[in-house]
C-alpha cells in the first residue's frame, strides 16, 4: 500500500519569503505536497479557499495570520493552523531562517506523518 502524502500549505504575509522558503525547503520531500500563500491582498499567492481545502495542516508564521484566515473563512471546515511565531526578519532562503524552519517543521512533520500513515 502505498502511504498518503501529508498535504502542507505554510502562510505568510506576502509569500514572498518566509512561507516561499519553507515551500522550497520542503518541494522535495516524497511524504509531502506543498504549497505557500500569503495573507495580505499584494502577496504573489494569496491563500484561497482551495488551498484550505486541499491541506490536511496549515502552518502560519504568525498569530495574526490565523487570525486572518478564520476569520475570512468563518464557517469552512478549516485544517489545523500551526503558529510557528517566525517573525518577518529573513530574506528568501536565508540560512538562519531554513535553520528555524527545520527545527521547528521536521518533528511536527514526523509526528503528522505517523498519525496519517
Amino acid at each position: 500500500m502505498i502511504a498518503r502524502r501529508l498535504k502542507v500549505l505554510f502562510v505568510c504575509a506576502m509569500n514572498k519569503q518566509r512561507s516561499a522558503t519553507a515551500e522550497q525547503l520542503y518541494r522535495n520531500d516524497p511524504r509531502l505536497e506543498v504549497r505557500s500563500a500569503g495573507v495580505r491582498s499584494g502577496a504573489n499567492r494569496r491563500v484561497s479557499e482551495r488551498d484550505l481545502r486541499w491541506a490536511d495542516v496549515v502552518f502560519v508564521m504568525e498569530q495574526e495570520h490565523k487570525l486572518w484566515i478564520t476569520m475570512r473563512f468563518e464557517g469552512l471546515n478549516l485544517p489545523r493552523i500551526d503558529v510557528l511565531e517566525i517573525p518577518d526578519d529573513f530574506e528568501f532562503m536565508d540560512p538562519a531562517l531554513q535553520e528555524m524552519l527545520r527545527l521547528m517543521l521536521d518533528p511536527e512533520l514526523e509526528y503528522l506523518l505517523a498519525e496519517l500513515n
